[in-house]
């Protein structure tokens, strides 16, 4: 403890300890390290009259992975920041599942937004409050805070910005199931797991109670799980271990009445992942006994039964539970959706972007994370404009030299060229020039160059709604805006090929680090950078060491390696708190 001590003296004393600490965070993978805020408390109402700033104003809807990346590599000095959440911090949200059965302790995975806005040259604002409405028209945005209304002063305000960044993440999707809402627990905030912890201990207790029927405890402890991606699949795994390892040895009497279930519409589960992890999970969950029920989709939750119909067979099946999670893909704010009808973009699914996420339709408008995708551009829509480019001469035909030179802002422009290539093993540009019988050919026509591109847009892909999509996301972003100057002067990006010059910025390209499927019993599945696939009990562990890395801060890193070790010892706490 007296380490402890003089370790927080120093770094309240010495800003080289500090900035050595933050080094130390980088280099083991850590988004953000350490953070003093004295933030004086602000105005409830902001008036439209304030006072101007030189700096471009920069809202920031969210404190989610793209709007904390955001915040941690913007130069504040350069611009006004305010941010607009819902809630006072930033959550590990990958360790979510791990929270709803005391794996993990809620507040080990949280770090408050005041501690991770820092002062530099300027100063980030914070309020407390929910977006209610954009006006792009007027570049303004409305807001409502949440805290109750028995305090002084009013709860509605708006901001205007000159750049505004929409990183609010996105809420459930239900697909307008009946019953979802008034009988289902969700999986994507931190209360979201809270509650999902203190039901599993309801259906326990509940099950225990004298009197009851073997069929009403197997209802009450028949634990449904809708979806089977890897949030669906990690809570089913989190939840057999915490049965099978606590619970069942403080409710030995309803052991045997206890069942997991996952109900997929898909044919398997985990079904983005690799074919081979997909197998082994469900494998795995077959040896553990969680039962896995795929293509079945869900029709209806009522609150003792949930109609699943087979869609091999058509039957229509009645499945009763004690609780259900519905974990089956994300769906659009309700703010999000009316500023979308406002661009243009009504018939969309998410906000889309352009490949610098900039809002199609609202070009000082960006959006990061699961509310928006990037809609990226066709080489096949741009063919012709490439060709001209490129014939230089202005023979009408395209030689391999001509080629070379312009490849390199096609494969920027074009990232899904780069995919095609590797895919087929083409090694060099000259490859597309092979004729059928595969001879090289010095010179191709535009017809000949549309062919040889033509399944080029065949391997564009949309991204993940992931946390890690949207911490780079954010972290492109701030680097943008950091170079804004500098890039306007002297463009970075790659050759505009429909009109002159070139564009300012390179394009955000998205680097897979791979990802994780956490299968209860201490074992794990991987997908790794380079096509390669781990599992097994050694997979579990390099989970802890990157999630362990991969946190906020010293004090959350601490507080659930502590989690972690704490379990291990005394198992998981089962007060219903």
């Amino acid at each position: 403890m007296r380490g402890l001590t003089y370790l927080s003296k120093a770094l309240h004393s010495h800003s080289s300890y500090s900035k050595l600490l933050i080094l130390c965070s980088v280099s083991t993978g850590g988004l953000l390290v350490y953070a003093e805020s004295n933030v004086e408390s602000g105005k409830q109402v902001v008036e439209k009259n304030q006072p101007e700033s030189k700096k471009k104003r920069v809202v920031v809807l969210g404190t989610g992975w793209g709007g904390t990346s955001f915040l941690k590599d913007l130069d504040i000095s350069s611009y006004d920041v305010q941010v607009v959440s819902p809630r006072n911090y930033f959550a590990f949200t990958p360790l979510l599942p791990s929270v709803t059965c005391g794996t993990v302790e809620a507040r080990s995975i949280v770090e408050p937004v005041r501690n991770i806005i820092k002062k530099r040259s300027g100063e980030i604002q914070f309020w407390e409050a929910e977006c209610l409405k954009i006006d792009p028209e007027n570049r303004e945005v409305f807001c409502r805070s949440g805290i109750r209304d028995n305090l002084a002063g009013h709860n509605d305000f708006s901001l205007q910005y000159d750049y505004l960044v929409i990183a609010v993440g996105a809420q459930a999707n239900t697909f307008n199931t009946p019953g979802v809402m008034e009988h289902c627990h969700f999986l994507k905030e931190v209360e979201d797991a809270q509650r999902i912890r203190r039901t599993v201990i309801d259906c326990f207790e509940k099950a225990v109670i004298p009197g009851l029927s073997e069929e009403e405890r197997r209802t009450n402890l028949h634990f449904v799980i809708v979806g089977g991606g890897p949030t669906g699949v990690e809570f089913a795994a989190e939840l057999h271990d915490f049965v099978h390892e606590d619970l069942v040895k403080i409710y030995p009497s309803v052991k045997d009445f206890v069942k997991v279930t996952v109900i997929q519409s898909g044919d398997h589960i985990l079904n983005t992942f690799d074919e081979r992890i997909s197998s082994f999970a469900e494998q795995k969950f077959q040896r553990d006994g969680i039962e896995v029920l795929t293509g079945c989709r869900v029709i209806s939750v009522s609150d003792h039964f949930i109609n699943v119909k087979v869609k091999s067979t058509g039957e229509h099946v009645e499945v009763p539970y004690g609780m259900v999670v519905w974990s089956t893909g994300i769906g659009t704010r309700p703010f999000v959706k009316d500023f979308m009808r406002q661009v243009g973009q009504e018939n969309r699914r998410t906000l889309v972007t352009d490949e610098w996420l900039r809002v199609k339709g609202c070009g000082n408008v960006y959006a990061i994370g699961d509310c928006a995708s990037v809609d990226q551009r066709k080489v096949m829509e741009d063919i012709s404009s490439i060709f001209k480019a490129a014939d230089k001469d202005d023979s009408g035909t395209l030689s391999i030299e001509e080629f070379r030179d312009v490849v390199e802002d096609i494969i920027i422009r074009y990232p899904q060229v780069d995919l095609y290539l590797k895919n087929k093993h083409l090694l060099e540009v000259k490859d597309l020039f092979r004729d059928s019988e595969g001879n090289v050919r010095k010179e191709v026509d535009i017809e000949d160059f549309k062919l040889a591109l033509s399944q080029v847009d065949s391997q564009m892909k949309s991204l993940p709604a992931t946390a890690q999509v949207a911490a780079q996301q954010g972290a492109y972003l701030a680097r943008c805006l950091n170079r804004w100057d500098q890039c306007k002067s002297n463009p970075e990006g790659p050759r505009r090929f429909k009109s002159s010059g070139r564009h300012e910025f390179l394009p955000f390209g998205y680097r897979h680090l791979g990802q994780f499927a956490p299968l209860g019993g201490d074992q794990a599945a991987a997908e790794l950078p380079g096509d390669w696939v781990s599992m097994g009990h050694s997979t579990q562990w390099l989970w802890y060491s990157v999630y362990a890395s991969k946190q906020v801060s010293w004090r959350t890193r601490y507080l659930v390696v502590g989690d972690w070790v704490r379990r291990y010892i005394f198992g998981r706490d089962s007060s219903r708190i």
